[in-house]
């Protein structure tokens, strides 16, 4: 049976369209029913809709009196979502969606958790704190969401050499690609 996604971003949504290709390529047996985002002048909500997905903005200003996560919650339900990826999603998942969803929501850190996480850790902040601290090696780890960031358990980890004199630069295009063939590798492993 196929299964259904649902994406939560806040910015360009790079994952949502690695997720969504991969669907309707037949690499997933899966389509991403819903993304939601919390800004409303997010690229992913253009490329989104461009992509034939439905989407949602769900904010404070939108609902300034209304519990947001229980709004998301109810809407990800309401779209029978088996599985839900964070794809730049910049707000902390609260309890509600995360008992809701238990051990079905995603996420895709930028090096090789327990490592470079945590509070802050994301983007080019990650790339930089493992430049500077010289690795040999660094990586993308697929992991469920739990209420604390970045200490879900791993659904896969795949690594990648980092080359003398690499910039922060070249080591953020090598994960963004090794991440793409990750996300769609863990989404198979669970679907």
């Amino acid at each position: 049976m196929m299964k259904k996604i649902g994406i939560l971003s806040s910015h360009n949504g790079s994952g949502y369209v690695t997720i969504d290709k991969a669907c309707k390529s037949g690499a997933l047996n899966a389509e991403v029913v819903l993304v939601i985002s919390n800004n409303s002048k997010a690229n992913v909500l253009k490329t989104a809709q461009q992509r034939g997905t439905k989407t949602e903005v769900i904010n404070n200003n939108l609902f300034p009196n209304e519990n947001l996560d229980e709004k998301i919650t109810q809407l990800l339900v309401e779209y029978k979502c088996d599985y839900i990826f964070l794809s730049g999603y910049m707000k902390k998942i609260e309890p509600k969606l995360i008992s809701t969803f238990e051990n079905k929501i995603i996420n895709s850190h930028p090096a090789l958790l327990p490592n470079y996480g945590g509070k802050g850790m994301y983007g080019r902040n990650v790339h930089d704190a493992v430049i500077a601290a010289g690795e040999k090696e660094s990586g993308v780890t697929i992991h469920f969401v739990n209420e604390e960031y970045d200490k879900g358990e791993f659904i896969l980890q795949n690594t990648l050499k980092i080359e003398e004199g690499c910039s922060v630069e070249e080591l953020e295009n090598n994960i963004k690609a090794l991440e793409s063939t990750s996300i769609v590798e863990a989404l198979q492993k669970l679907i």
